[in-house]
């Protein structure tokens, strides 16, 4: 069973969380671990919720999948 939209934004939005008070850029490294760890048919659907508004997603969360999305 795939995660839904809903799931999979509150999920960005906790490694966000876990990620802004850290010195390097949180958005940077939000993205890094959704890379490393989240499956490609995972990555792609956060970035299609975001290409479709990104309802819910917090900014770093935002940014973060904004910067997967211009990645290879």
């Amino acid at each position: 069973m795939s995660a839904g939209p809903e799931k999979l934004v509150m999920m960005a939005n906790q490694i966000a969380t876990a990620f802004a008070g850290q010195p390097e850029d949180p958005a940077a490294a939000t993205a890094a671990h959704i890379k490393a760890f989240w499956a490609p048919a995972m990555r792609q659907r956060i970035i299609a919720h975001q290409q479709a508004g990104g309802a819910g997603l917090k900014p770093i969360a935002a940014r973060a999948v904004a910067q997967l999305a211009t990645r290879p």
